[in-house]
């Protein structure tokens, strides 16, 4: 071979290196900047969390003064109709970009949701406040069109990691649920990375990493696979029930009360009386008590799945903000618990499986599901785990949690389709 073709590959592995050690460089920032204010938020939300379950239920009254500053807070930056995380996913695809104001109101706003006793979760939040400051570090970097996409990954990845604790998963689910079928493989380095510092600043600051070893796993027979089967076709049928009641309580809430202010009032009474009605508080914020009651000690109430879906749909439809993701962990867990005696399945492994379907089946993000499966719960269950995955997948259809994701192949053919969630 010629000496040119020695010096063109020579290029191009210079090449190379220098959009590696660039991109080292841009996660390390956005992981340090993302994994800081994602540490904030943590610690922010917990003691909003924990000040409204010290209150006896007393706080919940702030929750029609919470949403008019909410609303109010939305209206005055000019962002009356922000599109939440669907924004941050159809920034990755098109021109359109996060507002600068994202990140600190959605930061705000959480927090003021948890402090009153909304029913909402973080890690959404947190892709939006990732997504946003990794937008904005981008145009400091001077960064071009395509690697805005790129560091709007890292953001999302950095805050998910420090929220949750599961570096690997928030950077695989940064790259997966934008476009199902789909990797955006060119942000894996940066992803990773991001995720990582993100993590470690988590750690190093007093965030503590979720994971719930399971005692109870039963032995890989074709019965157990049949039975982890069973539960899995019952939480692919729950993720697209989450997914429609969170869709058209929204929608119904927006037609019955077009004034924003009235709606979310108005909601924030419902919930009020609601919640003095149950006498209890397990059902307001994300519900990581009713979570650890039914992976730990594989206990809950029959109804507890279906009273946290109303609750986070009439939250969030209400206009409050947070997250889906943590109430779908818990509507998952909490059937899984509750069906695992009809099944014959052990109800703390039960309440895993049920968890990972669900998140499965309302994010459409099956490599990331099976990548928490491994940091949540260990590796040894993970066979039973990819069963419930798959199945989840498939038969969630193309329902999904974010409209703004796009699927672009069949979950049941080899062919293109290009359509969004619904």
């Amino acid at each position: 071979m010629s000496v040119g073709y020695y010096k063109e590959e020579l290029q191009h592995g210079v090449g190379h290196f220098q959009v590696f050690i660039k991109w080292n460089i841009c996660a390390v920032i956005t992981g340090i900047v993302v994994g800081g204010v994602g540490t904030a938020f943590h610690h922010f939300v917990a003691f909003a969390t924990n000040a409204f379950a010290a209150s006896n239920l007393r706080m919940i009254w702030l929750l029609p003064i919470a949403g008019i500053l909410i609303v109010a807070c939305y209206r005055f930056c000019g962002m009356d109709n922000d599109r939440g995380t669907n924004m941050i996913l159809i920034s990755v695809r098109s021109e359109e970009k996060p507002s600068l104001f994202t990140a600190p109101l959605i930061f705000i706003s959480t927090v003021l949701t948890h402090l009153a006793g909304g029913s909402a979760g973080r890690e959404g939040a947190a892709i939006q406040m990732g997504g946003g400051i990794g937008y904005w570090i981008g145009r400091l970097l001077r960064l071009d069109e395509k690697d805005q996409k790129l560091i709007i990954m890292c953001g999302m990845s950095a805050a998910f990691s420090a929220l949750f604790g599961t570096p690997v998963t928030a950077a695989i689910f940064s790259m997966e649920v934008i476009s199902v079928g789909v990797m955006y493989y060119s942000a894996l380095v940066p992803s990773v990375l991001s995720a990582l510092v993100g993590y470690c600043i988590a750690i190093r600051y007093g965030v503590e990493k979720t994971f719930y070893p399971i005692s109870a796993l039963p032995e890989i027979t074709i019965a157990s696979v049949v039975k982890v089967t069973l539960l899995a076709i019952l939480c692919g049928m729950v993720s697209v029930l989450f997914c429609v009641v969170m869709h058209h309580t929204a929608h119904f809430l927006k037609k019955a009360f077009l004034g924003k202010f009235t709606r979310i009032i108005v909601c924030s009474f419902l919930l009020i009386n609601m919640t003095y009605i149950l006498g209890r508080g397990d059902f307001n914020g994300a519900g990581m008590g009713l979570l650890e009651n039914a992976v730990v000690n594989g206990n809950a109430v029959w109804y507890a799945f279906i009273l946290k879906l109303i609750f986070t749909a009439i939250t969030l439809g209400a206009g409050f903000r947070g997250g889906e993701i943590v109430p779908s962990f818990v509507v998952g867990a909490t059937f899984g618990c509750v069906v695992s005696g009809f099944l014959g399945i052990n109800s703390s492994f039960a309440s895993a499986i049920g968890m990972i379907a669900v998140f499965c089946g309302v994010t459409n993000c099956p490599i990331t599901s099976m990548v928490l499966s491994i940091e949540m719960f260990g590796a040894e269950g993970l066979i039973f785990f990819a069963v419930a995955v798959a199945t989840s997948y498939m038969l969630s259809g193309y329902y999904g949690l974010y409209m703004g994701q796009k699927i672009l192949y069949s979950k049941d053919r080899a062919e293109f389709i290009n359509t969004s969630a619904h």
